[in-house]
């Protein structure tokens, strides 16, 4: 994910920028806390992934000539420089607790988790090409989770030859979720990752995109609550799973 904000030390111009005591200790047993146990699991790979994701797209900003995230110190593997409050704290634990809660619908939700880090901040005045290198550094971040959703399916491969059950179903959740980050990045909304493609194939100014950018997260929130959108995320999601499983030769059901 990147951002759009007014950099000052660049001359003003433009950057990119989840009753009784008694009955609460009922919920936690058996179904409530395997869930809680599998969602915190599943939200220890989903930051892993998020930090490959934003640190794709500070290195190639670098490459293509602009070395603002760098100088943020973004450019790193490190979780701690890319966590954001909301899309990486704040809404995937409400996704993985909210059973709690809302009963089955929200057990529902809790198996959809999605989250984003804090942005990328990339100065389209330090590009070389402004425009190609703009779609380039955007589309490094879902690049970045597929490479790493094949890898991590090759390792599944692996942990079915040797037997592993464990490792396999770790990788093959992990997998998805990674392909999960990258279609839902792809999501034409500011700041999403797709929006940047829109942006330069319409031509809308940097300042336009910005004041869209502003509550960009709020409709992100929104669209995330329609059902068809989320099913959508889903089919591609495990459709391209399914892809990446037969070619490594196990077939995903």
């Amino acid at each position: 994910m990147l951002k759009l904000c007014d950099g000052s030390a660049q001359n003003k111009s433009p950057v990119r920028p989840a009753s009784t005591h008694a009955g609460a200790a009922a919920m936690l047993t058996d179904m409530d806390a395997n869930g809680i146990i599998e969602g915190l699991i599943s939200y220890l790979g989903l930051i892993v992934l998020l930090t490959f994701h934003e640190f794709a797209h500070a290195w190639t900003a670098e490459k293509c000539g602009d070395d603002t995230a760098r100088l943020q110190g973004r450019c790193s593997l490190n979780p701690g420089v890319h966590i954001d409050p909301i899309g990486t704290v704040l809404l995937p634990l409400m996704m993985i607790f909210l059973p709690l809660f809302a009963g089955n619908g929200g057990a529902t939700m809790s198996r959809f988790m999605i989250g984003w880090a804090k942005p990328v901040p990339v100065n389209p005045y330090n590009l070389r090409n402004p425009r190609l290198d703009d779609i380039l550094v955007s589309m490094a971040g879902p690049a970045m989770n597929l490479v790493l959703a094949i890898a991590l399916v090759a390792l599944a491969r692996v942990g079915v030859a040797l037997n592993l059950h464990d490792v396999t179903i770790l990788c093959l959740r992990m997998a998805s979720l990674s392909l999960l980050l990258c279609f839902f990045n792809l999501i034409p909304i500011p700041p999403l990752d797709g929006s940047h493609v829109l942006r330069n194939l319409s031509g809308m100014s940097y300042d336009t995109y910005w004041q869209f950018s502003r509550f960009g997260f709020i409709a992100v929130i929104i669209v995330l609550q329609i059902p068809l959108v989320r099913e959508v995320l889903n089919t591609v999601t495990f459709g391209t799973l399914a892809g990446l499983g037969f070619c490594f030769g196990f077939p995903l059901q």
